[in-house]
């Protein structure tokens, strides 16, 4: 993607705030990313398999809560911390938990990088659909280095997210496959404002990159879980 102005953080605020409804359905929240429905299962069942004791989860850039909501049905009785930059999809979302099996429910409002959490606490982390809004390399080692000081010894970060891809003919590729399915979901229009949103909004960097770098901050186990196009998931154990 070529350098233009992307939206600040406020701007990113807006848009959800005035989106809640559309990402409470994951089917219609999503409906522009490939695969939308089997990561989210897949991320959730692996989670509650490698830690079948996990008490505390964190889901960053949480939206209306559909990830934590499906993790409560693989692992019930967690302790549940939310983090969004929008009031509105946060207090979707705690309305949502209120009604499942989460033992404490604990919401803030924020840029995740600017957000107050504990060391060593979490088991289980989640980042679904937000780590693209990442900016240069410094923000993106940051972002990683706080998750990891945040996570309890054995815990998982779950990932999953727009991506990039670092060879050139990969990018074409892959970028190409996924206009068309965008094209094949609506049509050309469609497609040419997914992307124009993409080039505005969003900062994706390679499978690889995010590997690399969760290396760089410790973590010591890595496995890529799924990808398709320009959108992959993985985990990290600390």
């Amino acid at each position: 993607m070529s350098e233009t102005r992307k939206s600040t953080v406020e701007e990113i605020r807006a848009r959800f705030d005035n989106d809640v409804e559309r990402f409470s359905n994951l089917e219609t929240g999503q409906s522009a990313t490939i695969d939308a429905p089997l990561v989210l299962d897949l991320i959730t069942q692996v989670a509650a398999t490698h830690l079948p004791d996990a008490a505390t989860v964190l889901d960053i850039g949480c939206g209306a809560g559909n990830y934590t909501l499906q993790l409560l049905k693989r692992k019930p009785n967690l302790a549940c911390t939310l983090v969004d930059l929008s009031q509105p999809m946060l207090t979707r979302a705690a309305e949502r938990l209120g009604e499942s099996s989460a033992t404490h429910v604990e919401t803030h409002c924020g840029d995740f990088r600017d957000v107050t959490l504990p060391d060593s606490h979490f088991d289980i982390v989640m980042a679904a659909a937000v780590l693209h809004h990442l900016r240069d390399d410094d923000d993106w080692k940051q972002a990683f280095a706080k998750i990891y000081r945040i996570m309890q010894p054995g815990g998982m970060l779950l990932v999953s997210d727009l991506i990039g891809h670092d060879i050139p003919a990969v990018h074409a590729v892959q970028w190409e496959r996924y206009g068309d399915y965008l094209r094949e979901l609506r049509d050309d229009d469609y497609r040419q404002a997914v992307f124009d949103y993409i080039e505005k909004e969003d900062t994706p960097r390679s499978l690889a990159y995010q590997i690399n770098l969760c290396r760089e901050v410790g973590f010591q186990q890595i496995d890529v879980l799924h990808a398709n196009a320009c959108f992959g998931a993985y985990c990290a154990v600390k």
